[in-house]
């Protein structure tokens, strides 16, 4: 069975962190978080790290892992050299908890203030056709909160305040199917300063998103829909 060589962020706030190396043995078939799982049963209890449903439905244990935000459940060990460093850091841009764990509670109050999530009343499913002019179907409701489009993208590291790309796609796909929800807030929320301007289009939320949920493709369109309003306002549309 092969070795897998696991360096980890091991710390707590107010001590320097540092990377603490650990080895433990598994099938090339495991996931990277049954490694992690092993090594808190045998080696190290003292831990922190956050896990729940092991199949990518929850966003619980989002981290970085050499330098890429992963879903810790999805990312198998096959991708890796055995015996070879995987360095496995938290998430940027949240405050640290210790080790590989993070509060995630402001990327939470701020899909709050959004209102999200949309519970869907009707499911689209294989043999029935889109509604009439739908040519796709893009569901944000597949965002599972994990956080890792906040952690990779630049922006939140300069602006504290930035509602970030999950909560813009939020709003996004709040407007484009209201179901009763304060247009007018939204639109306010996210013509902010630190709203939908403030994105600098690096891309990196979509490509780390592991629901394919495309949120810079959503802040593209919620930028484009910012942009009729006022021309609509300016043009005496009301």
């Amino acid at each position: 069975m092969p070795t897998w060589q696991l360096r980890l962020l091991r710390g707590r706030p107010g001590n320097p962190p540092r990377l603490q190396t650990y080895r433990v043995e598994l099938p090339a078939e495991a996931y990277l978080i049954d490694a992690v799982e092993k090594i808190w049963a045998e080696q190290d209890r003292d831990l922190l790290f956050r896990h729940a449903c092991h199949h990518a439905s929850c966003g619980a244990c989002g981290v970085r892992v050499n330098g890429r935000e992963r879903l810790m459940c999805i990312t198998p060990l096959r991708e890796f050299v055995p015996d070879r460093p995987i360095t496995v850091e938290p998430l940027r841009h949240f405050p640290w908890l210790g080790d590989l764990l993070v509060d995630v509670s402001p990327m939470m109050r701020r899909m709050s203030a959004v209102g999200f999530a949309v519970i869907r009343r009707d499911e689209l499913t294989a043999d029935r056709p889109l509604p009439e002019g739908v040519e796709k179907a893009t569901r944000f409701e597949d965002c599972i909160e994990c956080g890792l489009c906040l952690s990779a993208c630049p922006v939140m590291a300069a602006d504290e305040a930035y509602l970030g790309p999950a909560t813009l796609a939020a709003i996004e796909r709040m407007l484009a199917e209201p179901r009763g929800a304060d247009r007018g807030r939204l639109l306010a929320l996210a013509d902010d300063p630190h709203g939908v301007w403030r994105c600098h289009s690096a891309m990196e939320c979509t490509a780390v998103c592991p629901s394919n949920v495309d949120p810079a493709a959503a802040i593209g369109r919620l930028r484009r829909y910012l942009l009729a309003e006022k021309l609509r306002r300016w043009l005496g549309g009301g």
